[in-house]
């Protein structure tokens, strides 16, 4: 459970206090405004955090394990070296968010808006990201290996070094994109 409620997490935001560090646990801020907020370390486990709009946050080094964000703003989003594993991230909007060193095992991305986001070096091992708008992502040494990303539309994406052994990829778009060293 969180160490905080969610009415002294929204008037410290309100204040531009940084929210780093906090055990956020369970904590549901679904439909909130909290663009910009500094969640760099926290521990967002099990958060719900949907159609929430978190445009140019930071989730540097946090631990989002299982959290709920269907339907969040995340555009410029900060989530290097973050734990998304199990994480549900189905129609969100990500475009040039920062997952670099990530961890996204098993992470529901169906349907996502990731122009221009940068996944360098992330594990996203299982990924689920169907129907997911990748064009000019960056997955430069990601290990993709058994992600599904069927339909989804990587065209002009990098996927140079990334292993995508066993990823599943029927009907998906890659014209323009680059793929050198890919391991399959």
């Amino acid at each position: 459970m969180s160490q905080i409620s969610r009415e002294e997490l929204l008037a410290r935001y309100r204040r531009g206090e940084s929210l780093h560090g906090l055990d956020l646990t369970e904590i549901d801020l679904s439909y909130e405004n909290l663009k910009g907020a500094d969640f760099s370390n926290a521990n967002l486990t099990d958060a719900h955090l949907q159609n929430a709009n978190l445009e140019q946050a930071n989730f540097s080094h946090a631990n989002l394990n299982n959290a709920f964000l269907f339907g969040a703003n995340l555009a410029n989003a900060c989530f290097d070296a973050a734990n998304l594993s199990e994480a549900n991230l189905q129609d969100t909007n990500l475009e040039q968010a920062s997952f670099k060193h990530s961890k996204l095992f098993h992470a529901k991305l169906f349907g996502i808006q990731a122009q221009n986001a940068n996944f360098e070096q992330a594990n996203i091992v299982a990924g689920r990201f169907k129907r997911a708008d990748l064009r000019y992502a960056n997955f430069t040494a990601a290990d993709l290996s058994g992600a599904h990303l069927e339909r989804a539309d990587l065209r002009h994406a990098r996927l140079d070094r990334a292993n995508l052994t066993g990823a599943f990829m029927t009907n998906t778009l890659l014209d323009g994109a680059s793929m050198s060293d890919v391991q399959t």
